[in-house]
């Protein structure tokens, strides 16, 4: 059921590292985006599709992992993705910045992850110029997402906003991952 797949596609941040991914794997998510809808149906996005460890480890220290977790300085050795798939937006087939294609195609990629039985986690804090020296992007393409791909090792959990409105999420004393939302009739503005 899509709730089940949604419910389950949570930001996981910590992996078992030891865990590989292939890139037939990486290559049936991209497929998933490629099926998605696109604005104008121009499809402007390209993929990286990176399964290597070695190339894993010279993209981590590119990426910010949770803005919330002040004191976190992201998955340790052990922890990290298995995988990444890096989205460029092609300035060539699309000058305007139309980033909700990339939305759209992330969450199929994430869907279609959750369904594989894996977890990933979308990275917009990206050091887009140390990336682009790392993997060779033309300028070209500009970097709107990193998808961080692996099995999750960690457990992630929806909450209900509390009184005090507070929607930052964070992790108890067991190191289970909160994520406060808001409630369904908080959202409705109004119903006919």
């Amino acid at each position: 059921m899509l709730k089940d797949l949604i419910l389950k596609n949570r930001s996981y941040r910590r992996f078992d590292q030891n865990h590989k991914i292939d890139l037939p794997t990486l290559r049936e998510l991209v497929e998933l985006a490629r099926l998605s809808g696109s604005a104008g149906n121009l499809q402007p996005l390209k993929y990286i599709l990176v399964a290597d460890p070695n190339i894993n480890e010279d993209i981590f220290p590119f990426m910010a992992w949770a803005k919330y977790l002040k004191d976190w300085k992201g998955p340790t050795q052990g922890e990290r993705p298995s995988a990444y798939i890096v989205m460029l937006w092609d300035t060539f087939i699309c000058p305007s910045k139309m980033h909700y294609d990339a939305g759209i195609c992330a969450q199929s990629i994430l869907l279609g992850a959750v369904e594989k039985g894996l977890g990933g986690c979308m990275l917009a804090s990206v050091n887009s110029e140390g990336l682009r020296k790392v993997l060779e992007i033309d300028e070209r393409y500009e970097i709107p997402l990193v998808i961080a791909l692996g099995k999750p090792a960690e457990t992630v959990v929806i909450d209900d906003i509390g009184p005090d409105g507070r929607i930052e999420y964070w992790r108890d004393d067991k190191q289970v991952h909160h994520v406060p939302k808001r409630r369904t009739e908080d959202m409705i503005v109004k119903e006919y």
